[in-house]
């Protein structure tokens, strides 16, 4: 009988072992054994605590979310103003736990299983929906009517990003990513760009 206090144990390390699964194939095409034997435990524990792969998969994308959203959670209580509101999205967008080869591979194959379903594609649009609304509200007050086509500029381009470093085109590094998009930025506002 396991001990009491396990299964959060568990769970956690069946979502790791998720996440770097997924990065080490660039698939969503793992299985549950394959998931299991990564995080130490058998695949029936691992049916157990989720019944089905794409439960767990599920988990590991809420995951992943939870911890992008404390990232930007915390980069915009340090901001002063509109300007440092987005960059500081793009910053969380960026830092180095989120810009993991394994999660930025999660993240493109998350986009995949959005398509087919639908438990994945509610966690994509809660995603899409958050990000858009942060950065509305920020360009709104520095651009007026143009608010809507930056913010879809913006988003656009850090899921853009996201999908060149997931297919290695081009990898970039978290702080040349965040140079393309402060730049974007800049050229958006009409400022004369830093780098």
């Amino acid at each position: 009988m396991p001990k009491l206090g396990m299964e959060p144990v568990r769970r956690a390390a069946l979502v790791e072992a998720t996440i770097h699964e997924i990065g080490a194939r660039g698939t969503l095409d793992v299985t549950v054994g394959q998931i299991a034997r990564r995080a130490g435990m058998s695949p029936a524990l691992a049916h157990h605590y989720f019944g089905s792969k794409e439960q767990i998969f599920a988990a590991a994308m809420r995951h992943i979310l939870a911890l992008y959203g404390a990232e930007v959670r915390g980069a915009l209580v340090m901001a002063r103003g509109p300007q440092e509101r987005i960059e500081a999205i793009v910053r969380a967008s960026f830092a180095p736990r989120q810009f993991r080869p394994e999660t930025v591979s999660a993240w493109l194959n998350f986009y995949v299983q959005a398509q087919t379903s639908p438990a994945a594609r509610r966690l994509l649009h809660v995603y899409q929906r958050r990000l858009r609304s942060n950065l509305l509200h920020a360009f709104r007050q520095l651009a007026g009517p143009r608010a809507l086509t930056l913010t879809r500029g913006m988003a656009a381009m850090i899921d853009g990003l996201y999908i060149r470093q997931a297919l290695r085109a081009e990898p970039l590094d978290p702080e040349a990513a965040v140079g393309v998009l402060l730049a974007y930025l800049d050229t958006s506002l009409g400022q004369k760009a830093t780098t």
